[in-house]
């Protein structure tokens, strides 16, 4: 049977080409403003680290002045943290890995004559970094924690800055020159840059992009005088020279805790780490907080809130391009009554009318899925050509795809059920009498 209703409803959908164009448009405008959103905040709101991010957790403190509170109400809590504070959570070991991590623009100068400096961004880090977020290599490896403490000049790059540099080749032993100091390459990794770039938040850089392309040892870099990208100082003599003991935060700290009970642990000796320091009189609030990567994320605003509006803007078009939809679907099954009629007088059921006009809206909304695909990638093509961060990004993957036709099948199949109710309740006699 269904294949006697595919056949009615094309030979339907070719004897009205006007009605038929205009309602797949329609659809396919909805449907494509709508993949295209979808696509973005679907880009932008994403886990970083989906395979890790529910053990992956960021611990703030308060070493602000009760007169200068963090923020103006003085409820929020500072995003950073003091090299100090860092440094006494990571030494305390309180979390199987963790990590500190400050950002930096750096010069690179290529080894070649011929070579250009250019700038890269660059990671200032310890040793846990790689293990932690899962950071593949291509070549190498990282640096170890004695390599933290010797303030060894190693360094990690990325597989775009070797590919730059070294054309690909493996170039682990090889020297890279950085702010005027060599550095020897231990490791690259593989092509990697989760999105968000959550350990990038607040530091100074973009949240979204390829990358960095540089991964220093923290100590090692300092004492080079790499400057961190982001500096917020909260007391008298905070300089960039002496970061190690200013009153100032630049430092965000990750940790890795792999269960519940390891988190309320943490939770309870960051608690009193901070009731130390008051006592010490280095804080004057004992206000902490430990939060897992998803919930910091949604914390921090990351998905920009005007993403989040041109989705329901799109949400909404398709809403109004469905209700055209239903319209002319209507137009078009009162033009057909006398049809119906014939067909309910030869015997179809009310079922067969209602099945046969529900497969008709469902070749519009395939055939405005395709259309539809077509409108997202022009709608994609322009927001990859915009000077946003997230620009390059902004393509349609397999899951999109598919989702675009569940999109477009369940639009066309909510547009078809009034006018197939509409013509399943044509009677007969009255269109057999008129005509």
């Amino acid at each position: 049977m269904f294949g006697y209703y595919l056949d009615l409803a094309l030979r339907s959908l070719r004897r009205h080409k006007v009605l038929t164009t205009l309602m797949v448009l329609a659809l396919a405008l909805g449907i494509g403003a709508t993949i295209t959103t979808l696509t973005v905040l679907r880009l932008l709101s994403g886990d970083p680290l989906p395979q890790k991010s529910a053990q992956l957790f960021y611990p703030q403190v308060d070493p602000y002045p009760a007169d200068q509170p963090f923020s103006r109400s003085g409820k929020k809590l500072p995003w950073l943290m003091s090299y100090v504070d860092a440094m006494n959570l990571l030494h305390a070991g309180k979390a199987q890995r963790q990590t500190a991590v400050a950002l930096a623009q750096v010069k690179v100068m290529p080894k070649t004559a011929e070579g250009k400096p250019f700038y890269a961004d660059g990671v200032m880090t310890t040793a846990e970094f790689f293990p932690m977020f899962d950071a593949p290599f291509q070549y190498g490896a990282g640096w170890a924690a004695a390599d933290d403490d010797s303030r060894a000049q190693v360094v990690v790059i990325a597989s775009f800055l070797n590919d730059r540099l070294f054309g690909g080749a493996n170039s682990v032993g090889r020297m890279i020159r950085i702010e005027d100091h060599d550095f020897r390459i231990i490791g690259v990794l593989k092509p990697w840059a989760p999105q968000p770039r959550f350990y990038a938040l607040h530091l100074g850089s973009r949240n979204y992009g390829k990358g960095e392309g540089v991964f220093m040892p923290l100590l090692g870099a300092r004492a080079d005088g790499i400057e961190p990208s982001m500096m917020m100082s909260y007391g008298p003599g905070s300089s960039m020279a002496h970061l190690e003991t200013s009153p100032a935060i630049w430092l965000g700290v990750w940790l890795e805790l792999p269960d519940a009970s390891a988190v309320s642990a943490y939770r309870r000796f960051l608690a009193n780490y901070a009731q130390q320091q008051v006592a010490l009189g280095r804080f004057q609030k004992s206000r902490t907080a430990l939060s897992g990567l998803m919930p910091w994320l949604r914390s921090e605003h990351v998905v920009p809130d005007d993403a989040r509006l041109q989705t329901g803007l799109a949400f909404g078009f398709l809403l109004i391009c469905v209700v055209n939809t239903v319209g002319l679907l209507l137009a078009k099954c009162l033009r057909r009554s006398r049809e119906i009629g014939v067909r309910r007088a030869l015997g179809a059921s009310r079922g067969a009318i209602f099945a046969q006009f529900m497969v008709e809206a469902a070749i519009v909304g395939m055939a405005g899925g395709v259309l539809g695909l077509v409108f997202a990638e022009l709608g994609l093509w322009g927001i990859r050509h915009q000077p946003a961060q997230y620009a390059s990004l902004a393509h349609l993957d397999l899951p999109m795809f598919l989702f675009t036709f569940v999109v477009a099948l369940a639009a066309s199949l909510v547009a078809g059920l009034l006018p197939a109710w509409r013509a399943c309740a044509v009677a007969p006699a009255p269109q057999l009498k008129a005509s």
